[in-house]
């Protein structure tokens, strides 16, 4: 069965409901003379959580005077999210999501052998760094956490310790960090692994560790397991460590990847996962180094080494720490797609058929989450949206996944995993011969001119465009088929058409 969620975020118009601010509590719900959940709905049309959002859906705005939007918190000192507008949207367009679809799913996938309730998993850094974080993590409904890294040599932290670059509604588009590993000592963390063990029997522990030569590796491994981790995680790839013989600088050498990897595994039976660093042209001579060593799976992609910006009053790069600052580690919505081709390179290594592979970098969403999955990822992890967000966007990821699957008529989610690593392929082998040329809906089409704009200042001058009319018209002669003009397109209002031969 064809899943219509794609059609229905085409049709719907995300721009306003980008403006919600995603309230702790939020004031709209508690006004709403229908007791519909109005938060909860807007939450997830934000995480595109489409079908989540119509199933939601109890109310009919058509005579109401909408006091949701007279309690938005925004209300007072800029417009409030046209809240009624989109809920009256929600339901127009709700025909075009299915109808016939399979009852039950199942989510459940596992790391080595070890089960995992749902693919989504903390990943090591600040939201996952004492037990209180963890147990509303996992009360909230995350299937485990990759702990702070645990370390025996002290921490020296800045302050303050990021930055952001944004998008226009002042979301995170990407995030730079520059702190660094557990501030706990051994001992603390141990605790908290015994203490989330006995409390949450069901969830796994991954204990992301990192040593300072072969013995450290060894008897953190064997601390770890001894205290209920499930499995162990090689920090090979931070790149804020102030020693350079850790962290990043260990992940750039094959040498030193086997040799720690090896030194871990002698200290433990639990499987063995080596979190990689993207700052290298290849990970997979890094990854077979690890296999070599006697990994069982991969985690990647950790952070990339970034400026993300100046700040032009003070003239010094961003955070600032007593007018300084430093390299560090980027992540966010903004480096997923550098993720997606290292889990794609790492899937498609015959040589690491076999191996793991834990998939982190820029997820925030349950279709960020389905690509990862679909190029090779067995499991995810996530920081920066929860950094942002909070534990509580594991619903609409959970649920989106879920309706996907019911759509598609997929039981398991296992079924998904690398089922488009075979998509990706050489560059000599794609097709080169022919043209899909854009069709223009009129129907659809508001007449802003964008793409003209774009095609004569951008691309081949394959468009012209009819001022009476404000209609774009395409030269076909010129059209090379790039579809520069289809990503312009704010209305979707660009198809594809038939495929010539090129001459």
């Amino acid at each position: 069965m064809e899943h219509n969620s794609q059609k229905y975020a085409a049709a719907f118009d995300k721009s306003e409901v980008s403006r919600c601010l995603l309230c702790l509590d939020p004031p709209c719900t508690g006004v709403c003379p229908q007791h519909a959940d109005i938060g909860t709905i807007l939450k997830s049309l934000y995480f595109k959580n489409f079908i989540g959002a119509v199933n939601r859906l109890n109310c009919d705005c058509t005579y109401c005077n909408a006091p949701c939007e007279k309690a938005c918190v925004q209300s007072d000192t800029r417009l409030p999210v046209s809240i009624r507008e989109i809920l009256m949207q929600v339901k127009k367009d709700a025909w075009i999501l299915p109808s016939e679809i399979i009852d039950r799913v199942d989510l459940s996938t596992d790391i080595c052998g070890i089960k995992l309730e749902n693919p989504f998993l903390l990943s090591s850094s600040v939201v996952a760094s004492s037990y209180d974080m963890c147990k509303r993590a996992f009360e909230a409904g995350w299937a485990g956490a990759s702990f702070k890294t645990i370390c025996s040599f002290p921490q020296h932290e800045t302050s303050p310790r990021f930055s952001a670059i944004r998008h226009h509604s002042n979301a995170f588009c990407g995030f730079k960090n520059i702190e660094q590993l557990s501030d706990h000592s051994v001992e603390e963390n141990m605790q908290i692994f015994e203490k989330l063990r006995k409390e949450f029997p069901t969830k796994v522990i991954i204990a992301s560790i990192m040593g300072q030569n072969e013995q450290e590796w060894t008897n953190l491994a064997s601390k770890c397991e001894k205290a209920g981790a499930s499995v162990i995680e090689c920090n090979f790839s931070c790149p804020n460590m102030e020693d350079d013989d850790l962290g990043v600088t260990i992940g750039q050498s094959p040498e030193l990847v086997e040799k720690f990897t090896r030194a871990t595994k002698r200290g433990t039976k639990l499987p063995v996962l080596a979190k990689l660093t993207p700052n290298i042209t290849d990970m997979v001579p890094i990854a077979l180094a690890a296999r070599r060593g006697g990994a069982d799976g991969i985690a990647a992609i950790n952070t990339i080494n970034s400026i993300t910006g100046v700040d032009i009053d003070t003239l010094v790069a961003e955070p600032a720490v007593r007018g300084k600052s430093i390299v560090g580690g980027y992540s966010g919505n903004a480096v997923r797609p550098i993720a997606l081709r290292f889990i794609s390179d790492l899937s498609r290594c015959e040589e690491l058929d076999d191996m793991h592979i834990s998939g982190m970098g820029g997820i925030e969403t349950w279709r960020d989450a389905l690509e990862f999955i679909l190029l090779g990822s067995g499991s995810l992890q996530v920081t920066t949206a929860v950094m942002q967000y909070g534990y509580g966007i594991i619903d609409d990821m959970i649920e989106g996944l879920e309706e996907y699957m019911k759509c598609k008529g997929i039981s398991s989610v296992k079924d998904l995993i690398g089922v488009a690593a075979s998509t990706v392929v050489d560059h000599h082998s794609i097709e080169r011969d022919t043209i899909l040329f854009p069709v223009f809906d009129y129907e659809l089409c508001n007449g802003c001119g964008r793409c003209y704009i774009s095609c004569m200042d951008g691309g081949h001058q394959a468009i012209k465009f009819d001022l009476e009319t404000r209609k774009p018209i395409l030269v076909g002669n010129k059209c090379v088929g790039c579809h520069l003009c289809r990503l312009v397109c704010s209305q979707k209002a660009i198809k594809t058409a038939r495929k010539t031969v090129k001459r």
